[in-house]
């Protein structure tokens, strides 16, 4: 997430969203395989050595705006009221931070251009991140301490935004973001709002070697 606390802070947040803005606008123009950090640098009119402090590589700044809405979304669940379920956490969360996004146009067109193969790594790396914290977040709700239970939850919980915002994006853009979002987690909640399973007893495979296999 951007600080907002003193003036130098203030100049750096600047300068990694000036290099960011820098970095989408070269990339719509030319695509990601054309644009050098060398480019991105001499639009956002700071020295390559300026970007290095700042990011690892093109990659890196294409998907700062991603970092900082999953920041935003990881706030935002554990700000959330102390009376909120762990799901309804969650899904306040996700519908607020919805609410903030932009227009069905500008999204699919990032979206496009995210869809290369070397954002994927990144963008992996941001995903079991943000479900880490989210993981946290949630155990922190629950009413019996389950780290199993709640990175489930996590897991699911951003599936349940992927899929959302993809249905959206390709099939309804003409709704708001919001419906497509709550109603995907009301589709994914009953198992996570019932409570977890009475525990059973334990179950051999076939094979008895206990294999996935």
């Amino acid at each position: 997430m951007e600080p907002g606390g003193g003036l130098r802070e203030r100049k750096k947040a600047a300068t990694r969203r000036a290099l960011h803005e820098a970095a989408v606008a070269l990339t719509l123009e030319h695509g990601l395989d054309r644009v050098t950090v060398e480019a991105i640098a001499d639009a956002a009119m700071v020295s390559r050595r300026t970007f290095s402090n700042y990011f690892g590589g093109k990659e890196q700044a294409l998907l700062y705006d991603d970092r900082c809405q999953m920041d935003r979304l990881v706030g935002m669940v554990r700000a959330r009221p102390e009376t909120d379920s762990a799901w309804q956490a969650l899904t306040a969360a996700a519908v607020e931070l919805c609410a903030d996004l932009g227009d069905p146009e500008r999204l699919a067109r990032m979206r496009a251009m995210r869809r290369h193969p070397s954002l994927l790594s990144e963008q992996i790396a941001l995903f079991a991140a943000t479900e880490a914290d989210l993981a946290e977040a949630v155990a922190a709700r629950l009413p019996d301490p389950d780290p199993l239970r709640a990175r489930l939850m996590a897991a699911a919980y951003m599936a349940a935004l992927r899929v959302a915002s993809h249905r959206w994006l390709e099939e309804h853009p003409d709704i708001p973001l919001t419906d497509e979002v709550t109603a995907a987690l009301a589709t994914m909640a009953e198992p996570f709002e019932s409570g977890p399973p009475e525990p059973g007893p334990p179950r051999s495979s076939p094979s008895g070697s206990g294999s996935f296999e």
